[in-house]
């Protein structure tokens, strides 16, 4: 007669419950830790500066004080910085998308001499911090008269070392028996580009524009280096240092500022979360 199998049931249910038990706590506690600051960010531009002196700072604002991000708008001009990161931004990515698009479709499907010498060359400048070629591209800047403008803000960032990688893997996936139908049917290599291999790394696109997003969006020293003293060109991270000022009646300003900044950040990750993921793990999984 068999064993009554309940009680290895029972003890394999309790196994897995406390397996996902620590899971979720484990993911509970790093989505405190992640977004706690902005949590609390958000909380304290609502406060008034008295409430933010305190020791320790409400963690709750009872009564919201919402004048400071009208106040962050209008007399810190943070529209027109908005406008002028939205711009600079724009450029960044789209001039990334296509670079990178050229240049990963040459490395995955032409053959040149050097392809894999050149390509180790492209990996090599992820390598290279951005710090050690400032001084250069500033100097460059001034000599081609770009300062204070958007080429100056935009062109040293135009090509990405990591959208290459990260698109030519997204191409070496495509099956060969695509490009030999395709060549069968008179596709020539910019046809088959554009309708074929774009379409299919459309994961890999939206992962590389998030990122280009992000990093463009959040730049500080490079537009405080080539921007002059007006607010033609200015980006929103130095409207936010500038809005903070020296008095602590200040501080709630540039948070309430801030948490203008960040929310186009966040409409753009909950918008392309799923193409981020797919982006980044695709090939990972068979």
């Amino acid at each position: 007669m068999a064993a009554d199998p309940g009680p290895e049931r029972r003890r394999a249910r309790r196994r897995r419950a406390w397996r996902t038990g620590a899971r979720y706590a484990l993911l509970t506690l790093g989505a405190v830790v992640v977004l706690g600051p902005l949590y609390l960010t958000v909380v304290n531009s609502l406060l008034l500066p008295s409430a933010l002196a305190q020791r320790p700072p409400p963690l709750v604002a009872l009564h919201p004080q919402w004048h400071d991000y009208a106040t962050a708008w209008t007399q810190g001009h943070l529209g027109i910085y908005l406008r002028n990161s939205a711009v600079q931004t724009g450029i960044i990515v789209a001039g990334q998308l296509v670079t990178s698009v050229l240049a990963a479709y040459a490395f995955a499907f032409l053959r040149f001499p050097l392809r894999r010498s050149l390509f180790v060359v492209f990996l090599a400048t992820l390598m290279i911090p951005f710090e050690v070629t400032i001084v250069t591209n500033t100097q460059t800047i001034s000599s081609l008269g770009w300062y204070n403008t958007f080429q100056g803000l935009t062109v040293p960032f135009l090509a990405t070392g990591f959208g290459t990688f990260l698109l030519r893997q997204a191409f070496l996936q495509i099956p060969r028996d695509l490009r030999e139908a395709a060549t069968l049917d008179g596709y020539g290599h910019l046809r088959f580009m554009l309708r074929v291999a774009v379409p299919l790394a459309r994961p890999a696109l939206a992962a590389l524009g998030v990122f280009s997003f992000l990093a463009a969006w959040n730049q500080y020293l490079w537009p405080l280096l080539v921007t002059g003293s007006g607010n033609n060109v200015r980006t929103v991270q130095i409207g936010l240092k500038l809005l903070q000022g020296t008095q602590v009646s200040h501080v709630d300003v540039a948070l309430a500022g801030t948490v203008i900044a960040v929310v186009p950040l966040l409409v753009l990750l909950v918008v392309f979360q799923k193409q981020l993921v797919r982006g980044l793990t695709g090939g990972a999984v068979k």
